[in-house]
Parts: structure tokens; sequence; C-alpha cells
């Protein structure tokens, strides 16, 4: 098992930008001390209480230069936003200045606020997501690609420079629809499912989907990797846990519906009619169905029987922990709770693999 972190930088109207980030920073030193694997970090657009974060390569360099071991992931690329040889190249710098430390995490994109702002239609999105991933790994592996496609067009081109790895940074999809689930199971790549959005008993089910789309693809499942995404906050007793937790994830859930009324009407329709049950839910939610559904609370032993349960039912490769998903844990709470999880945690499940027979180890 492996594990990781999500930074998603929501900024409420008392908190300070720079601070937010010069703490971040500070949590990415930490991790790489604790051992944690990799650190995912979020593109989010246009709304501040959500998110200030629109470049996360930016911040995967800088903390790059002060790490010496931890992985940084992109989750996600809004690949329908950007010129895909843009992608190709800004990956393949962060590449090389992380020292071979980069997994990029890309997406097509779900909060209308982001299409709007870029001007991009939503009913394109899939399309786009596709043909710019197409281009992004052929300027990665090729010396020279052309290319003509629905969206863009351009003559014989060189990417300088390549990325450090190959033939490539590994690659990770966004799997939080069912669509997106079966596209990455046909196309053979890792995922990435969040629990906010699928949370458990669901979680399992949309896990199985796209293994069996991996399946019926002709696709190995073992050679797969499944990252988990999860609320996560340890402490000494479950009352604790709550009272520190809470604020910031009820802040969190607050911000969802603000953002999508900002975004208007509309924003539910074809294949973003799952977002519908995702607000709906966000709307109406409570400590408890969290801390059923989609979180890994409470005391160590708690902990790893939750992240236990987790494991037997989806067989999942990587938890990514979400220690602050609303912002307001203060930030030497988030810090203590790193350490208390790498404490008391991640020892005793750090051995858990795939059950499978033939079934190779997990990745970063």
């Amino acid at each position: 098992m492996h594990f990781g972190l999500f930074y998603q930088l929501p900024c409420a109207p008392d908190q300070s930008e720079p601070i937010r980030y010069n703490e971040t920073i500070e949590q990415l030193v930490l991790a790489d001390q604790l051992g944690f694997d990799i650190a995912w970090l979020a593109e989010l657009h246009f709304f501040r209480p959500f998110s200030v974060m629109p470049a996360p390569l930016y911040v995967a360099v800088a903390a790059a230069q002060r790490t010496r071991q931890i992985r940084f992931g992109t989750g996600v690329i809004l690949v329908p936003f950007h010129h895909p040889l843009r992608i190709a190249e800004e990956t393949a710098v962060a590449d090389i200045l992380t020292g071979g430390r980069l997994d990029v995490g890309v997406g097509r994109g779900t909060i209308a606020l982001h299409f709007q702002g870029f001007g991009v239609s939503r009913e394109e999105s899939r399309a786009r997501f596709e043909e710019g991933l197409e281009v992004i790994v052929k300027a990665w592996t090729s010396d020279h690609l052309e290319h003509n496609g629905r969206y863009f067009e351009f003559p014989d081109t060189a990417l300088a420079p390549k990325p450090v790895q190959k033939p490539h940074p590994p690659l990770r999809i966004a799997a939080n629809s069912p669509e997106t689930a079966e596209f990455a199971g046909l196309h053979n790549y890792d995922v990435m499912v969040a629990s906010p959005i699928n949370p458990m008993p669901g979680f399992f089910e949309h896990v199985r989907k796209y293994r069996n789309a991996l399946s019926g693809a002709g696709h190995v499942q073992q050679a797969r990797d499944v990252a988990a995404l999860f609320f996560v906050s340890p402490g000494n007793n479950l009352e604790q846990v709550r009272a520190q937790f809470e604020p910031s994830m009820m802040h969190y859930f607050r911000t969802i519906g603000e953002q999508a009324r900002v975004g208007g009407r509309g924003q539910y329709e074809g294949t973003y009619q799952y977002l519908q049950q995702v607000r709906e839910r966000a709307a109406n939610i409570g400590w408890d169905e969290v801390e059923r559904t989609m979180g890994v609370f409470g005391p160590g032993d708690e902990c790893v029987r939750r992240i236990n349960q987790i494991h037997d039912g989806a067989h999942i490769d990587q938890l990514v922990c979400w220690f602050n998903p609303g912002g307001r844990v203060p930030h030497k709470a988030v810090m203590a709770a790193m350490e208390h999880f790498a404490a008391k945690v991640m020892p005793a499940v750090r051995p858990l693999g795939r059950s499978e027979p033939g079934a190779s180890g997990p990745k970063a």
C-alpha cells in the first residue's frame, strides 16, 4: 500500500493566499520526512473559497527543491482548457525540475465555472480530453509529430525538452463518472477515484466497473493501479477528531453548493448528470454520513480497520489522504495529524497488497 496526500487549497475570506501556499509547502516537506509516497495537487479556477491553486506544477517544482523522495502528482490537469502541446512541454520541464518525481493526473473537468471562464463548451469536454491526451503522449514519446484532429491541428513539430522518465511520467485519470471509469479501463490507464463523489459502498462497485472494463478490453487488471481519495483525520478519540475536522469538512461541502449556484443552470446535463446527486448530497450531508462512507477517522486502530475495509472491498493500491478539505484545520493540527498517521497507521497497513494471483506490487 502506498500513501498520498491531496491538496486543493481552498481559501476563506479571513485567510491569506501566500500563507496558504507557504503552509502547504511546509506540509509537503514534512510529508517527505514522514515517508508519504506522493502529493496530489489539484488544478482549479475562478472560485477562491474552493481553491486558489490554478497552477499545480508550480507548487510541485517549488516543493521538489526542498524534498528528496516524495513524488508529486497533478490531481488533475484539466486537459480541455489547455493546448495539449503546452501541457506536454510544461510537464516535461516539471519532470526535469522535480528530478523525475512527477506523476501526471489528467481529467476532463466538471465545474461549470471553469468552462464558462475559459469559453469552452462542456459538451466538448470528453472529445477535447481524449484528443488532448492522445497528443500529449505522442509529444512525449515521438521525435516528431503532426496532428490533424477535431480541435487541434499542427504540422511536423518536435517537443523539447523531453521528460526525464521514460517513456513518459506515469499517467493517471480521475475516473469519477461512470463514462470516464469505462474509458480509463478500456484504454488501460491507472485511476484515482474520490470517495466524496463515489462514497462507500458505491465506491466498491465503481472500482469494479473500471476493472471490468479493463478485463473486457483484454488488459491485465493487476497491472493497473487504483488510488482512493478519502477524508483522513487520526486522533486520540473520535470526538477530538470530529471537533477539529468537521468545520473544515462542512466548509468544503458548502463551497460545492456555492460554486454550483454561481455556475448557474444547465450544469447537470448529459454525462454530467451524476453531479446532481453529488451536489444534493453535499447540501444535506452531515458528520455521521461522512464518517460512515468517506472517512478514515479516529484512533490508529480504527483507521487501520477502515483502511482494511476499503482494501478488502476494492483492492486499492494507494490511499490518498485529504487531511484538510475545507482549509479550516489549523496548520499545526494538520502537521500533527500527518505525524500521527505516519506513526500509528501507515506501518500497520503498508504491507497490504493485491490478493489476486500474479498481482504486481503497488506503484506510486
